[in-house]
């Protein structure tokens, strides 16, 4: 059972009520972070971090919506008890559906070296809302390949059919192709298995990827998690390996809104072409690193395929029924 609720207003986080028909940001209330977002079965679903401290970060709520504006909380879709080889620092969700079952891929332990057990998993349920397993009973990549801590995973199906996962932290990013029962990851047509793709020395973490128009776009974060500068960039490739290089930086901090606003990911409605961005900021004046939220914003792209730099905002995005 969720609870459902429209944009409520924490003084902490808000300077204004939003206009009626709007989201409001954050969209939802409590501290969460690194933002996963999906449409399954004409719903919005939101799958964020628990922004507490890492000893604290034991399970993840997801939250779904029909029109992006009224909200319904699932509390404790993936429990730690349900992972036997994680203790600490739930991280980062990704979501995906296939053949009627949805696999949940997230960062657990924070693992600093090989010697170190965590990494990345996977847990799977027949429902979005969970409650979701442990897939593997161990982690799906547990080692550091090329540099890239194995956190902060995404995962990107090509029109093939092919699933691959982008992910890493320390300044390295990787790719690598997913075995389709996701239970490992196989080589590439090359004979690669774990490929780097770091766009530039700016790339920190966070990355995600989509296609449009037969290009894939690349987008990561910049600068440190908890402080005011972390922000945005992408790239766009023809290929799903790359190489991509840097265009610019699309989401950054605006001193009257909010700090800190990164780690993105993205809804895309067809019916009408619209395009957000979902992502997390700091309330101005709030310097605490774990005090982050979760908010929307419209993302718009040039006639040359290029991302225009977002305004982020406190009234959020109007809404967008999916049927």
């Amino acid at each position: 059972m969720g609870i459902t609720f429209a944009a409520v207003i924490t003084p902490s986080a808000w300077a204004a009520t939003p206009p009626a028909g709007y989201s409001g940001n954050p969209v939802f209330p409590g501290w969460y972070a690194d933002p996963e977002a999906a449409i399954f079965d004409h719903q919005y679903w939101i799958y964020p971090t628990t922004s507490l401290k890492y000893s604290a970060q034991v399970g993840f709520d997801a939250f779904s919506s029909p029109d992006l504006v009224h909200w319904t909380k699932h509390p404790q879709v993936l429990d730690i008890k349900d992972i036997p080889w994680a203790k600490k620092a739930l991280w980062a969700p990704a979501m995906i559906e296939k053949g009627g079952k949805y696999y949940f891929f997230f960062g657990a332990n924070d693992i600093q070296s090989d010697k170190e057990l965590g990494g990345i998993g996977v847990a799977v349920s027949d429902k979005p809302e969970g409650p979701f397993k442990d897939l593997l009973g161990k982690p799906l990549i547990g080692a550091f390949h090329n540099g890239a801590q194995p956190i902060d995973q995404f995962v990107f199906k090509d029109d093939d059919g092919t699933y691959y996962m982008i992910y890493g932290g320390w300044k390295h990013a990787n790719i690598v192709k997913l075995k389709p029962d996701f239970t490992g990851v196989e080589p590439m047509a090359d004979g690669t298995t774990f490929r780097e793709i770091t766009p530039g020395p700016e790339y920190v973490e966070g990355p995600m990827m989509f296609k449009r128009n037969g290009k894939y776009y690349l987008m990561w974060s910049e600068g440190g998690w908890t402080g005011p500068d972390y922000s945005v960039a992408y790239a766009i490739a023809d290929k799903v390996t790359g190489p991509f290089k840097r265009i610019g930086k699309i989401l950054e901090q605006d001193p009257k809104v909010a700090t800190g606003a990164g780690h993105n990911s993205l809804f895309h409605v067809a019916r009408n072409d619209s395009w957000y961005i979902v992502y997390h900021r700091h309330p101005l004046g709030d310097t605490v690193g774990n005090d982050r939220v979760t908010c929307i914003d419209r993302m718009v792209f040039d006639k040359n395929g290029h991302i225009l730099p977002v305004k982020i905002t406190n009234e959020g995005v109007k809404a967008n029924p999916l049927q």
